[in-house]
């Protein structure tokens, strides 16, 4: 970083002093991935962890569908285990079965490894907030660096992470 006497004297150009900056800003810039295929990840995992969830909760602890849609306390419960389950693998690995099958990976953008409990639980609930929400919905699509309303919050990124060929 240049000095302001030195680009005054013409030691050093004032379009590189801007470059020099530029550039060290977009080095802590992380983008997320698309928000297409965090889509595809979030249905998969709904389909991977919830669906099975659901169907215990319905069938077997409750005597059918009637029973669980009158019932809200069921709801609950699997959102609930639901989320258990996501922050399981958010803290284990930075992977839930529908992120590793699109090979991305959930960070702290501070330390670039897998989240915190702590943290993984508050994205989890504004998770619920944003997704309620319209604004929390669309977010991702205007930002340039493709972050959700928790991603924002929390300081965490989805990015590509490549599984390794295992032989």
């Amino acid at each position: 970083m240049a000095r302001w006497r030195d680009i005054k004297k013409g030691k050093v150009d004032k379009k590189t002093q801007i470059k020099e900056e530029k550039s060290k800003i977009k080095k802590d810039f992380i983008v997320s991935v698309n928000p297409f295929l965090r889509v595809k990840a979030f249905v998969t995992d709904m389909f991977m962890i919830m669906m099975p969830i659901l169907y215990i909760t319905t069938y077997f602890i409750m005597n059918g569908k009637d029973d669980f849609q009158s019932n809200s306390s069921a709801h609950l419960v699997t959102t609930t285990l639901f989320g258990i389950i996501c922050v399981i693998f958010w803290v284990r690995n930075g992977q839930t079965p529908g992120l590793k099958a699109y090979e991305l990976k959930l960070i702290d953008d501070t330390t670039k490894k897998p989240v915190s409990i702590g943290i993984a639980i508050s994205r989890y609930i504004l998770f619920l907030v944003s997704a309620t929400t319209i604004l929390g919905a669309i977010l991702p699509f205007f930002r340039e660096d493709k972050k959700t309303f928790h991603d924002l919050i929390l300081k965490t990124s989805v990015i590509d992470a490549p599984n390794p060929v295992k032989e």
